[in-house]
């Protein structure tokens, strides 16, 4: 058990420091490559290309791949995103398949571990434009070769038509489809930019890791990668081929479609709007996300068993301690007023999995007997709700004897300390991001220090294939009836079965993915 080094504070601490502004970016010598020229910047020692196209969308089919540039493409800002609802990420267009590469220096020669990240947002929003997702930090700290892409999400994405016509099979997996798609080019590209195709590391959060999940178990998608991490994001079930067309014509229904032509004709507006829908299983909005459609995904990415074709990939998973403080703030109608009269009431739908609620209360008071009401609440359903899909993907590798190392996030927000460690908290840890707007991770001693031990791990995963580094305790790989756990805090330590009464409790519950 040790503290986190000196040393490690220190590298840190300048991996968060501001860069100056783009007064000091400068344009540089294009870089050539099978897909064409592309024009970037540099900017504090590391080369920034923005915006390069992968792929081209039409509607509810398969990406097209982008044919090779004739001109040299300007590689300075960012693509759209994918159409949502909101006006947080702008602008927004259907044909959004770009990428963007951070490299500390674009020479073929120099082979750099690749590290490509898959953003959150479930299957229906988000985009790495966002400033969490800034890929320079990593690539100097690291001297890796840093990849962010968008892709279609929601509707556009994720919409399963091929049971209401035929010309529409890709549809139900046409998100995952464009994640596949890149993975080509940058194999077949990123030995241009300075990075090694043949050490290529995927990771994300949240939604990101459950592409993740979901792309080791696409035949697709075999070979494309050679480690993965994800964080606090897992698919151990896709959506049924039955509850996906029930879910489109739902969302058919809410826009007066009778068909997929008229699907077709309607403006990409109207397309976003629709997705306030209702979803006929869960209820709520209606959920996107990839499908058993049997042609691209043809088994459950992590049900019955881990993927065969991803078992010799190293993987990390990790989850933060208090995972659903992120979704419900002190204002929000499940939190004002909650006490022990309306607690089971209250948790039910948010479990995510059918427990007896009361059962459920009455066992944490038993085992807890210290906690509020709301305590309960945030521990439950992160167990029941978030947590619980790790731990079914990390036991099914530990059967497997696949190699995979798992941690636990337990430093609290300095920003926000009322949610402890939420979900979303390790992406400017992870990414050096902390003074990016949005961080709640802070930027004092403790924070770098973090940010650091977790930059490094992520690091050494992408190198090695092992996430051990010298600045942390020894962390074995993730076994039955161990299940050894790295836990990222003010004090690093690696214990076995962190939470071990509450994951029993939830046990005795057969696990469904929520959205299947």
């Amino acid at each position: 058990m040790t503290s986190i080094s000196r040393r490690a504070m220190l590298a840190g601490s300048a991996a968060v420091a501001a860069f100056p502004a783009a007064a000091r970016a400068r344009r540089e010598v294009p870089v050539e490559s099978p897909a064409g020229r592309f024009a970037g910047i540099r900017e504090q020692g590391i080369r920034r290309f923005l915006g390069i196209r992968y792929g081209r969308a039409r509607r509810f089919e398969a990406p097209a791949a982008e044919p090779a540039a004739r001109e040299v493409v300007d590689a300075a800002a960012f693509g759209p995103a994918c159409p949502q609802r909101g006006d947080r990420y702008q602008p927004q267009d259907e044909d959004c398949l770009t990428l963007n590469i951070w490299s500390p220096e674009a020479d073929a020669r120099a082979r750099r571990p690749v590290m490509v990240y898959f953003h959150g947002g479930a299957y229906s929003a988000g985009s790495v434009a966002d400033p969490l997702n800034d890929g320079r930090h990593l690539a100097a700290r690291g001297d890796v070769v840093v990849v962010t892409v968008n892709h279609r999400l929601n509707a556009f994405g994720y919409l399963y038509l091929a049971r209401l016509d035929p010309r529409f099979p890709d549809s139900g997996n046409a998100g995952q489809l464009d994640l596949v798609l890149a993975l080509r080019w940058i194999r077949d590209n990123i030995a241009d930019f300075g990075g090694d195709p043949g050490r290529v590391m995927v990771f994300g959060q949240s939604g990101g890791g459950a592409k993740i999940a979901t792309l080791m178990g696409m035949p697709a998608a075999a070979g494309l990668f050679h480690r993965a991490a994800t964080m606090s994001g897992q698919q151990v079930t896709a959506s049924g081929p039955l509850n996906a067309t029930a879910r489109t014509s739902a969302y058919m229904a809410a826009l007066g479609a009778r068909s997929a032509d008229e699907l077709l004709a309607m403006p990409t507006p109207a397309l976003v709007e629709g997705l306030s829908a209702t979803d006929p299983i869960l209820g709520g909005g209606v959920y996107f996300g990839p499908v058993l459609d049997m042609k691209w995904l043809a088994r459950h990415p992590f049900w019955p068993d881990a993927p065969p074709q991803s078992n010799p990939i190293p993987m990390m998973l990790g989850n933060t301690r208090d995972e659903t403080r992120g979704f419900f703030g002190p204002d929000h109608p499940r939190i004002v007023g909650l006490d022990w009269s309306n607690l089971a009431e209250r948790m039910a739908p948010e479990l995510r999995v059918d427990a007896h609620p009361e059962w459920v209360v009455a066992e944490y008071r038993k085992l807890f007997p210290g906690f509020s009401a709301e305590e309960v609440f945030f521990a439950a359903t992160t167990a029941g709700r978030s947590w619980r899909g790790q731990v079914e993907e990390a036991d099914a590798r530990a059967r497997a004897g696949a190699p995979t190392w798992v941690y636990q996030l337990d430093f609290p927000s300095p920003i926000e300390p009322w949610r402890g460690a939420p979900h979303t908290l390790d992406i400017p840890l992870v990414f050096g991001t902390l003074d990016a707007a949005g961080s709640i991770a802070g930027t004092g001693a403790d924070s770098r220090r973090l940010s650091a031990a977790m930059m490094d791990a992520f690091i050494a995963l992408a190198r090695n294939g092992d996430p051990n580094h010298a600045d942390l305790p020894d962390w074995p790989v993730h076994r039955v009836p161990e299940r050894q756990t790295m836990v990222f805090d003010r004090r690093l330590r690696v214990e076995n079965d962190p939470r071990r009464v509450q994951r029993e409790l939830f046990a005795r519950v057969p696990y469904v993915q929520p959205g299947t």
